[in-house]
């Protein structure tokens, strides 16, 4: 499943129908690095899935976490520019949604 598939008019549907842990608007900084880190790794029941993961970390990233950072940079080196435009426009429509909210 792609960050695109997972974008949030999709958040039920997917919860629903693969169990998939999703990001969710109390996740910190730290407990979204943590799931990033399960998608990039297929693992604790995510597939691996770099745009997911990128897309989470990104997310990660913009509540504080450095760790984050760090992934998301390292996996950007590892992927296709349309695959890192995907996970941005994931991230986007998380935050638009406000299933992700940021700090002011």
């Amino acid at each position: 499943m792609t960050a695109q598939e997972t974008a949030p008019e999709f958040v039920e549907a997917a919860a629903a129908d693969a169990m998939l842990p999703l990001p969710t608007p109390e996740m910190d900084g730290d407990m979204l690095f943590r799931l990033g880190m399960q998608y990039s790794s297929g693992s604790g029941g995510c597939p691996m899935d770099r745009v997911s993961a990128h897309m989470i970390f990104n997310l990660a990233a913009m509540k504080g976490s450095i760790e984050a950072r760090v992934y998301r940079r390292e996996m950007s080196q590892e992927m296709e520019r349309e695959e890192i435009a995907e996970a941005q426009k994931a991230a986007r429509r998380y935050i638009d949604a406000g299933v992700v909210t940021l700090a002011a």
